[in-house]
């Protein structure tokens, strides 16, 4: 495990760490303050090289670190933490982007989970939506940036209601010209959010449906309390898999958002969405009208429109009706 920053310590004659946040093989993440910034605090991720490789190759890490840095960089979004800066410190590679307060959307899990209860899907695809904003806006780059770590611990809810993507921790740019990608800040994905095609390393073979799969099972996760059974398992027990299923656990999830999830979670990513659009409007859009509706709903505006008029007609009707009975 890599020596933890203690508090105060000053990073490029600037940042001040306040505490640690989190820990994984691979650095940490700190809250600090800006001190050339008044007030200000942001989320420092530390990236500690594998000194199990060879020079050469930690240094060609650091350059695409540095590519892909500059690149967030760039990137605007409301549903997306601001990358402000970034730097190498004592052979380390830091990356500096906003604070992002609130729970993250596991914690709310747990929550309904001890309260033996579950998340409101409205509530979830109010989170969905804003998700899938913000992964199409990273889809839609040039060249286009995967997430690769989608999981309820990586989505913050914040104080004012928005969702923040917040760990950028396996993004990788997809590069069009060979059809290849440059990953720099490597790690694993969490086996139960991850695709069949990105478990057991760095292929170069994960696209924009890879990132579909893992909000899918994100999404599975957040309406049933459990996340679904990885991609692994799933493919090695084949047809004595038990069918997947999100309203045998939760009853009161509708049929239209259990079926677009486990589109989502197809093991193939040719049967999944073919991108967020495509699982956006299968997720979140109003279902077509049956026949039987359309009329109900044509009587329903013929009355709301023309609701003066048929008081008047059946006021008239019942004086006609009054008068012949007395006739």
């Amino acid at each position: 495990m890599s020596e933890i920053l203690t508090p105060d310590t000053i990073l490029r004659e600037r940042y001040r760490v306040i505490e640690l946040v989190g820990q994984g093989g691979m650095g940490a993440v700190y809250q600090a303050e800006d001190t050339r910034l008044d007030g200000r605090i942001c989320a420092i991720k530390e990236v500690i090289p594998n000194l199990s490789t060879s020079k050469q190759y930690q240094e060609q890490i650091q350059a695409a670190f540095h590519q892909e840095a500059s690149i967030l960089a760039r990137l605007d979004h409301p549903n997306l933490p601001k990358v402000s800066d970034f730097f190498v410190s004592d052979g380390r590679d830091y990356l500096v982007m906003d604070f992002v307060p609130g729970q993250d959307l596991r914690e709310l899990i747990e929550n309904a989970r001890h309260k033996n209860s579950f998340i409101d899907e409205k509530e979830v695809l109010t989170w969905a939506k804003q998700l899938m904003d913000a992964l199409e806006y990273l889809h839609q780059q040039n060249p286009p940036i995967l997430h690769r770590d989608i999981k309820p611990s990586n989505i913050k809810l914040t104080p004012n209601g928005v969702i923040k993507l917040v760990d950028f921790g396996l993004v990788k740019l997809l590069v069009p010209e060979d059809n290849k990608t440059i990953s720099v800040l490597q790690g694993q994905a969490t086996i139960q959010y991850a695709p069949l095609e990105q478990i057991g390393g760095d292929s170069g073979h994960t696209d924009n449906r890879s990132d579909i799969y893992s909000a899918g099972a994100t999404l599975y996760h957040l309406l049933t309390n459990t996340p679904p059974p990885d991609a692994k398992t799933r493919y090695i027990r084949g047809k004595n898999q038990p069918t997947l299923t999100i309203k045998d656990i939760n009853k009161t999830v509708s049929t239209q958002t259990e079926q677009a999830i486990l589109h989502a979670l197809e093991l193939h990513p040719e049967d999944r969405p073919n991108n967020i659009q495509q699982f956006n409007q299968e997720l979140l859009a109003v279902p077509p009208l049956t026949e039987r509706q359309i009329i109900s709903n044509s009587w329903k505006i013929v009355f709301l429109h023309n609701r003066i008029l048929l008081i008047l007609i059946l006021f008239f009707l019942a004086i006609a009706l009054f008068v012949t009975l007395l006739g």
